[in-house]
């Protein structure tokens, strides 16, 4: 993508209801009074809050929002030249119940309150393989505890991916962690009407490449507390 055309998308997205782009400044220090008021503030309603972190063009958070319409989702990547897309057809076709954030996830314990998140997706998310970028894979530890926080106590964790070492490292870390896990299968779409139908009828443009050429797409849904 040219960056005339980013430039274009990034001014484009100013204009969408739909849409927030914080400071860090203003997402650290609370600025913009979103903190525990997303639901008031943002969505105007008191439905359950549903959060797709590194959301990319916003496929899942769109669809997941016109399946279950009495859910608010929310995408949240720092590309807002990506999620462009999915907040353009949010507008278009009238979903209401669907947002885009665009900020560092990395923050998402400055910008929601504690339990103020009843789920959590994270899908095809960079698997940082190299050792070195371990710090920046979104299902290690210390990301784990900030979704821990902002998480309700019995909300819900899913992880969708195409990297097999993506679903062995974190299977291994909540295993080590002792945290409960509902559902795991390292091809999701192999095993019929036993898959979730959030998780099997929803695909993203690159997920259907990969199933294309036989590539396997694994899922984990698990909580942190019992």
């Amino acid at each position: 993508m040219g960056s005339k055309n980013k430039l274009k998308r990034f001014r484009e997205n100013d204009t969408f209801s739909n849409v927030l782009q914080p400071t860090r400044e203003e997402a650290v220090g609370d600025l913009l009074n979103l903190k525990g008021n997303w639901r008031k503030n943002f969505f105007k309603n008191d439905n359950p809050i549903v959060l797709e972190l590194g959301c990319g063009k916003g496929e899942y958070t769109v669809n997941l929002a016109k399946k279950f319409k009495d859910k608010n989702f929310l995408g949240v990547d720092i590309k807002g030249a990506r999620f462009w897309r999915g907040a353009k057809t949010a507008l278009e076709e009238a979903i209401t119940n669907a947002g885009f954030l665009r900020t560092q996830i990395e923050l998402v314990d400055c910008l929601f309150a504690e339990n103020e998140v009843d789920e959590i997706w994270i899908t095809f998310p960079d698997p940082q393989i190299k050792y070195k970028r371990t710090k920046h894979r979104l299902t290690n530890e210390e990301f784990l505890t900030k979704y821990k926080k902002v998480l309700k106590p019995d909300g819900t964790m899913h992880l969708k991916t195409d990297s097999e070492f993506m679903h062995g490292y974190t299977l291994g870390l909540l295993h080590g962690l002792k945290l409960p896990i509902e559902f795991a299968h390292h091809d999701v779409y192999g095993i019929g009407d036993e898959a979730p139908s959030e998780v099997t009828g929803i695909q993203t443009y690159y997920e259907s490449q990969y199933l294309e050429v036989g590539k396997k797409i694994t899922y984990i849904r698990f909580k942190f507390k019992a």
